[in-house]
């Protein structure tokens, strides 16, 4: 079900629901999504102030700046298709890219997937990746999975798996829990300064725990090359914030070429906070795509 909304003073926004969660879309700016939740209850998500970010933004990878901090501020054009809406962008004069969502009218219980698109409008090729972008509410904590565990053998001398590290990044910071089976990483605000990892997650899932447990899957791309190092999922830990994303492929994008990534969102109500490996285990075996 849609319907339009003011939403914390912006007028004209999508409200997409069923009778369990919502999600709230701006239209004077964007693509964006300004809200995702249950009906009527708190916003997983926090917006972002500055640089027209959204509480979940689709950007290009690999990072740069100026690149990627180009403001999501223009007005979007609205398509309504039968099952889905479309939100596009006008083209970047400063990029040459065009940046769109598709976001389904039906929600199917809690779980509803977000199409992420990128064009190139530019005049030559572009090599880049859509890359996901979802700002979690703070006072919780993100869970990275790792390709299984097995005994050493002749038959795996080769690594399953890479992890990127940013420079400012302390890996004996408290907030970084690499166990057996699965990376942790909490927010809090109380930190000296920001961390941040990349992982070539093969599984295909990622999640943030607060309370509640919002999931992402996405299908992973065995042989592609991915942005820094290899990263499908990175996790950024800040004093007011923590982002998980995911990233697609590089594709290397011809003048009028696009590229699109999906990313299906679950949500789970009142799950208990996850202590231990084995908690996180249990956690999984009902996330896993």
């Amino acid at each position: 079900m849609i319907e339009k909304v003011t939403y914390e003073g912006r007028k004209n926004c999508y409200r997409i629901y069923n009778e369990l969660i919502e999600l709230i879309v701006p239209t004077d700016s964007g693509p964006g999504i300004l809200h995702f939740g249950f009906v009527g209850k708190k916003n997983e998500f926090k917006n972002i102030q500055g640089f027209g970010f959204f509480a979940h933004r689709l950007w290009a990878a690999p990072e740069a700046h100026p690149r990627s901090y180009t403001p999501d501020t223009d007005p979007l054009t609205v398509t309504e298709h039968a099952s889905f809406i479309r939100f596009t962008k006008p083209t970047e004069a400063a990029t040459g890219i065009q940046k769109e969502m598709d976001i389904p009218v039906s929600p199917m219980e809690r779980h509803i997937s977000i199409t992420h698109r990128l064009y190139n409008r530019g005049l030559w090729p572009v090599e880049l990746a859509p890359w996901a972008i979802s700002n979690m509410m703070p006072g919780g904590k993100a869970i990275i999975p790792l390709p299984p565990r097995q005994p050493s053998s002749m038959m795996n001398l080769l690594p399953t798996s890479l992890m990127a590290i940013w420079e400012y990044s302390d890996l004996s910071d408290p907030r970084l829990k690499i166990g057996h089976n699965f990376i942790v990483l909490h927010q809090d605000n109380n930190a000296a300064g920001p961390l941040k990892i990349g992982v070539m997650d093969t599984d295909g899932w990622t999640a943030y725990w607060n309370g509640n447990l919002f999931v992402k899957t996405f299908d992973y791309k065995n042989g592609a090359v991915y942005p820094d190092f290899g990263s499908s999922v990175e996790v950024y830990s800040a004093k007011e914030n923590l982002e998980l994303e995911t990233i697609a492929p590089l594709k290397l994008l011809q003048p009028g070429e696009s590229v699109a990534y999906t990313e299906q969102w679950f949500l789970f109500p009142d799950v208990p906070e996850p202590l231990t490996d084995a908690d996180v285990d249990t956690i999984a075996k009902h996330v896993k795509p």
